[in-house]
């Protein structure tokens, strides 16, 4: 008898309407299909046992084989221990739970011989298994026809009502032998045998039970594989249906403006990724199609400039151009800066925030319906209904923390026909995520820094060493120059040790007294009239320190700041450190960036740090970061439109799959740009059943 793989899960053997519904809340899974895409995160080789005498407390989980030869209870109810010592021959080790303690009891017995499976640690010199997984030994053949057991996610929730990793195993031994031969292949025959994957029904089988280390490999290639496959051959199609499809505005010239503002007003001789990038933008802007740029480039290399002469060209061939920045800080900064390089050029430029009264508001609407205003810079504010344009030919959107596609779709329905858009991220992203999250855009980078610009000097210190960094801030301030002082939280936390901007002010305030220094301080809970105040103090140099938290991450730009430091660095994602670091340097002076740190670093704090000392390049820092934290922390990833819940791969470490798989989509593509051929009928079928409901996000890039 057929059975569908969308049957409800509450009818699978073992399952019920209550952990169906456990099933559902806590792991999404609703259907027997979700179940069997529910993949393992580490697998047991059974085959395997340790003896007691090779344990230490560095290994990961191993597995033993032992007679009980002492059971205790120590403690009295809450506090209560169940500890039971074994024995294999070789040595003795104990076993200690502090829950389930009834279940345990009535499970174990003395002078038996159990399978034991856990994390060794060491407490007091001796090797200890907390709350192991038990098997009886007498049934070990019967219970493992297969040598490799499967372990699965499970929350703490379903663990208090015994749906742990073993019984999520339990429910796939279940249902395995009832839907395998209903598992449909989703991949053509000609392709599975052309790049030697095993079918789809075998890989489902060997992820959840392997028979052999190779057949798990396969498995775990062929589903990679395949995941990374259709994303990037969707995101193939939308770009070539965009380079197809999607007219673009002619700029045929290269005016006054532009001209002008290049010989006259660029303080300073272009850097040769600069010009490189602006060569591209030319070419796309005169090619009759919509351009779909994402321009990458490290914390001060230069982006702006280049944004504005793109947006000089459309100016110069009757357009307006407009900059959607994601806050009112970076619109402001824009905004100055923008306003000060083109007032020679007789340029209009308005701003829209928030904060901009209705009086603004109603004459900035007039002057872009009569294009008499050529640059139109602001943040959500440029999407509201109201604002419309005459003639809308370049759009850039600074994407420092992404907006999401369906705001950047409101600004393409500005015009009747689709502006050039130019989208700009100064956090470098790693290839393997621009891939997927700008895989419709084309990508130019600014690899470069502009001339006289000296690389930042980035230190590790210890709290201990924090008269050391008083003495250097005091040298710095006598050299004419300005410190910023970063801290992640504004007051003191019972929850984190870490450092907090009040009681750093109280000891900044003591080390360095007026009138010889002065301090602004600036943190999210201000009012955004006393933070501007107390940033304008620090930008016209009328205080030399500057105490604040993140909000200065992004739109401060004080050439004479020369020294950044971080408080908790280790609080920090490696992005943030980056960008954080990125408000020194921008002068002439040698700057430095000094991370202060607790004694006590994790693994993953240490290797950050260490990353930030080593490198001042944000690719690779970006590829470090996506490498240690994964693509779904990464700020903004659910945002782009595609897909990247992603079962079984992982952008940080399956590049080399990734860009295979891009490279077997471009193959076919290039042969059957519209999956037309009976040979890709699957293919067309498979994408339109995965994103049935998605709209075209490639028109708005």
């Amino acid at each position: 008898m057929s059975i569908s793989l969308n049957e409800n899960i509450t009818y699978l053997k073992g399952v019920g309407p209550q952990k169906a519904d456990l099933l559902a809340s806590e792991l999404g899974i609703k259907t027997y299909n979700d179940l069997l895409y529910y993949f393992p995160y580490r697998y047991l080789d059974r085959s395997k046992f340790y003896t007691i005498n090779e344990l230490n407390g560095e290994m990961s989980h191993v597995q033993i084989k032992a007679k009980v030869i002492h059971i205790e209870t120590i403690g009295e109810k809450r506090k209560q221990r169940y500890v039971v010592t074994v024995n294999d021959g070789t040595g003795t080790t104990k076993l200690v739970w502090f829950k389930g303690i009834k279940w345990i009891k009535d499970i174990i017995k003395p002078n038996k011989e159990y399978i034991f499976f856990g994390k060794p640690t060491l407490f007091n010199q001796t090797i200890n298994f907390t709350h192991p997984e038990i098997d009886d030994a007498s049934k070990q053949k019967e219970k493992l026809s297969f040598n490799f057991q499967a372990f699965y996610n499970t929350s703490e929730k379903m663990k208090s009502r015994f749906l742990n990793s073993k019984a999520i195993h339990s429910l796939v031994l279940n249902l395995l032998p009832k839907v395998k031969d209903n598992i449909t292949e989703t991949l053509p025959s000609y392709l599975i045998k052309k790049q030697k994957l095993i079918y789809l029904n075998e890989a489902i089988y060997n992820i959840h039970l392997p028979l052999s280390q190779d057949l798990l490999q396969k498995a775990i290639f062929r589903l990679k594989f395949e995941e990374l496959f259709y994303i990037q051959l969707k995101i193939l199609r939308l770009k070539q249906y965009q380079k197809e499809s999607v007219k673009g505005y002619f700029f045929k010239k290269v005016g006054q403006y532009f001209n002008s503002f290049y010989k006259n007003c660029i303080p300073f001789e272009l850097t040769n990724a600069q010009k490189k990038v602006l060569r591209e933008i030319r070419l796309d802007t005169n090619s009759g199609k919509q351009m779909n740029r994402l321009l990458q480039g490290d914390v001060g290399s230069g982006k702006t400039l280049v944004a504005l002469m793109a947006m000089l060209l459309a100016i110069d061939n009757g357009f307006q151009a407009c900059i959607m920045a994601p806050t009112e800080i970076l619109a402001n900064q824009h905004y100055e800066t923008i306003r000060e390089l083109v007032k020679p050029l007789g340029i209009s430029v308005g701003i829209l925030t928030g904060s901009t009264k209705q009086k603004a508001r109603r004459l900035l609407h007039t002057d872009l319906l009569e294009n008499k205003l050529n640059i139109l810079i602001g943040t959500h504010a440029l999407i509201e209904d109201a604002v419309k344009f005459a003639k809308l030919g370049m759009v850039v959107i600074d994407e420092q923390h992404r907006f999401g596609v369906a705001q950047r779709a409101k600004l393409w329905h500005k015009n009747k026909q689709p502006p050039h858009v130019l989208v700009m991220t100064a956090t470098p992203i790693p290839r393997t995520l621009a891939m997927t999250l700008y895989g419709d855009l084309d990508v130019s980078v600014i690899d470069e820094l502009p001339p006289g610009r000296k690389a930042i000097q980035t230190l590790h210190y210890y709290d201990s060493k924090r008269l050391r960094l008083f003495g250097f801030i005091k040298e710095q301030i006598k050299l004419g120059r300005q410190i910023y002082l970063v801290y992640p939280l504004i007051k003191e936390s019972e929850a984190l040790d870490y450092k907090d901007l009040e009681d750093g002010l109280e000891s900044i305030s003591r080390a360095f007294p007026p009138p010889e220094y002065s301090i602004s301080v600036v943190h999210g809970k201000m009012k955004p009239i006393e933070k501007d105040k107390a940033m304008d103090l620090f930008v016209r140099k009328q205080t030399n320190i500057m105490i604040a938290t993140t909000v200065i991450e992004v739109g401060v730009n004080v050439p004479n700041a020369s020294v950044m430091v971080i408080e908790s660095a280790e609080r920090f994602g490696l992005s943030q450190l980056h960008q954080l670091r990125g408000r020194v340097g921008r002068g002439a002076n040698q700057s430095y960036c000094i991370l202060m740190t607790g004694n006590k670093l994790s693994l993953h704090g240490r290797k950050r740090i260490e990353t930030m000392v080593n490198t001042n390049d944000g690719f690779e820092i970006s590829e470090v970061d996506l490498k240690l934290r994964g693509p779904g922390d990464i700020e903004g990833t659910q945002q782009s439109g595609i897909p990247l819940d992603l079962k079984i791969a992982n952008l940080g470490k399956d590049a080399q799959i990734l860009s295979y798989a891009r490279q077997i989509a471009e193959n076919i593509l290039d042969k059957d740009p519209k999956l037309e051929t009976h040979e890709n009928a699957m293919l067309r079928n498979q994408m339109e059943k995965k994103w049935k409901y998605e709209f075209n996000w490639s028109q708005i890039s």
